[in-house]
């Protein structure tokens, strides 16, 4: 005959036996979870070990100084990335990505130029702006011919560069002459806005149309002119990753970097604008 107080004990021998069941299945549950918790905190980690190996970047000339300077940085958030890049007049380079050069990020000088690259298939997903650039006259230091308006540079005895026509700082200046009805015959077309300042710190010209960076890089090489109707042709500047580029992880850190509060800082002290 069982007693009552043996039933009792029975009874809660089997209810401990429930509790230590239920929390090894707790215990296991808590496992697993640390588990996945550990698995995803390490694919983010190998996420970021990803950024590594060679970005190639081509970008208009205008970007040279303050890319070279995010260049370091971004060498420096990720020390197994190095980065590359091709400068030069954005048509040029839209051109040599359309016929297959290989490059993991393109960021021109306007959106005609990037329109390029897109209308071939060629960039990954919708290009962004990330700044604007805007014309300024750069002269000798000292401003001998005493340029003090746009239409100077139309008057007799002055020689003038400007960049060519296809190319975004030609187009802008080509754009603000024909707002303004004016006529200019310049002493030469340059390929890139580099060639065109060039010309001015070679004395090979007496002023040249330029943007507001190129003229603040060039430090007392040159001196600028800025006239209010370049604000009838301001540039804006679209990037994007490309479908050829081979490093793609490292291709999104590196726009990051350039749309990111410290790579907006880099280019607004260049003097580029905000977009």
């Amino acid at each position: 005959m069982t007693t009552p107080s043996a039933t009792r004990r029975s009874r809660t021998l089997r209810m401990a036996g429930g509790l230590t069941v239920a929390v090894l299945a707790l215990g296991a549950c808590s496992s697993g979870g640390s588990d996945d918790t550990k698995q995803d905190s390490g694919s983010s980690s190998d996420g970021a070990k990803k950024v590594s190996g060679t970005v190639t970047v081509f970008a208009a000339a205008s970007l040279k100084e303050s890319f070279t300077e995010l260049k370091k940085t971004f060498e420096k958030q990720h020390p197994g990335a190095k980065v590359t890049f091709n400068f030069g007049g954005s048509d040029a380079l839209a051109a040599s990505i359309t016929s297959g050069a290989p490059a993991d990020v393109f960021a021109a000088a306007s959106p005609k130029t990037m329109k390029t690259v897109t209308d071939a298939g060629d960039a990954k997903g919708t290009p962004s702006t990330f700044v604007r650039n805007q014309l300024e006259i750069a002269t000798l230091p000292g401003n001998p011919k005493k340029i003090t308006t746009f239409e100077d540079l139309t008057k007799g005895g002055l020689k003038v560069a400007l960049c060519a026509k296809e190319v975004p700082c030609g187009a802008a200046a080509q754009q603000v002459l024909d707002a303004e009805h004016l006529k200019l015959t310049p002493a030469s077309y340059e390929q890139d806005v580099k060639g065109a300042l060039t010309k001015v710190e070679l004395k090979e010209v007496d002023a040249s149309v330029v943007y507001t960076t190129d003229v603040k890089a060039a430090g007392g090489k040159v001196e600028g002119v800025e006239f209010p109707e370049s604000k009838k042709a301001i540039n804006d500047y679209p990037i994007a990753p490309l479908k050829s580029g081979p490093n793609a992880g490292a291709a999104s850190a590196f726009i990051d970097l350039v749309k990111s509060p410290q790579g907006q800082k880099v280019l607004t002290k260049a003097g580029f604008l905000k977009p």
